[in-house]
């Protein structure tokens, strides 16, 4: 099976180390994927408070550009890593099968563009593609470096599994925690794997984002968790990049590592944490590695 993999903007920018863990891990588990052509952005959630309409219409090009991209295949797979974007795409394809005026504009602005969107793309997420097409029997025979010891705390955040997700239970998430116990680790089970960590309020309020991401932290250590995985380039950068001012704010010691989960399966695959974009972190992740190679890493 091919898959089309549309990265959508934060992927080739700010969460880069995103991308090429995930390309990395693709590439080591054989993994047939092609990068969407002529990709835009999905319309995020600016676009839609200000033009619902074209909004959609951004939408749907993507997944009008990923049928055409693969006509040929008897499936048209297009995984959206980014839990932004796959939200929206998920959105974009329940609104206009649901409304088919709406459908009728959409599809008029594509026409102009010598595109039509046909309704045939299957959005996944990458955590989809690893349990439910690969599965865990084949990932585990992939894993060169078990993750044994580690005790990990899977953190899926708000968009990635509500409120379209179509492979996940939306209050009790497990497919990364079936993921990382394939590659030996140690799951802590804990209350906080879709509670939101703030989002963008982190830029703007900061007095009501900060406590949001403190509980998910607080919690994490509580559970004695040696290291949170995330799903979502924003969570991750609120969970790592904050915890100074989170620790200042409530005058605790909260450090502890956050991950990409595709950054930490790459480890146990056995793949170099240069191609996983670690060294790329705002901190590194020395508690992480001390605890599966018995030192400090130095970053090749």
């Amino acid at each position: 099976m091919k898959y089309i993999y549309y990265p959508g903007c934060s992927l080739k920018s700010t969460g880069k180390l995103y991308e090429e863990s995930l390309l990395a891990v693709f590439r080591a588990l054989n993994i047939d994927y092609v990068e969407l052509n002529d990709w835009n952005c999905c319309g995020a959630t600016a676009y839609m408070a200000i033009d619902e309409d074209k909004a959609f219409v951004l939408a749907a090009r993507n997944l009008a550009l990923a049928e055409e991209q693969l006509k040929g295949e008897e499936e048209v797979n297009i995984v959206a890593p980014c839990s932004a974007c796959y939200m929206v795409l998920l959105k974009t394809q329940k609104y206009l099968k649901e409304n088919p005026a709406d459908m009728r504009k959409v599809q008029t602005a594509l026409y102009e563009s010598g595109l039509a969107y046909r309704g045939k793309a299957r959005i996944r997420h990458p955590l989809d593609v690893f349990i439910n097409d690969l599965g865990e029997k084949e990932i585990s025979k992939a894993i060169k470096k078990p993750l044994t010891g580690l005790r990990v705390v899977p953190y899926y955040g708000c968009q990635t599994v509500r409120p379209y997700s179509t492979f996940e239970d939306q209050r009790n998430p497990v497919s990364m925690d079936r993921l990382f116990k394939a590659a030996g680790a140690e799951i802590v089970d804990w209350t906080m794997k879709t509670r939101c960590c703030g989002a963008s309020l982190t830029g703007t309020i900061q007095e009501v984002a900060l406590p949001l991401s403190y509980v998910i932290l607080h919690e994490a250590k509580k559970r004695r968790a040696d290291v949170i995985t995330t799903a979502c380039s924003l969570c991750q950068f609120n969970l790592e990049c904050y915890q100074t001012d989170i620790d200042k704010k409530f005058k605790t010691d909260l450090k502890i590592d956050v991950l990409y989960f595709t950054q930490l399966l790459g480890l146990a695959l056995g793949i170099p944490p240069v191609e996983l974009g670690i060294q790329r972190l705002f901190s590194a992740p020395d508690n992480v590695f001390k605890i599966l190679e018995g030192g400090d890493h130095v970053y090749v």
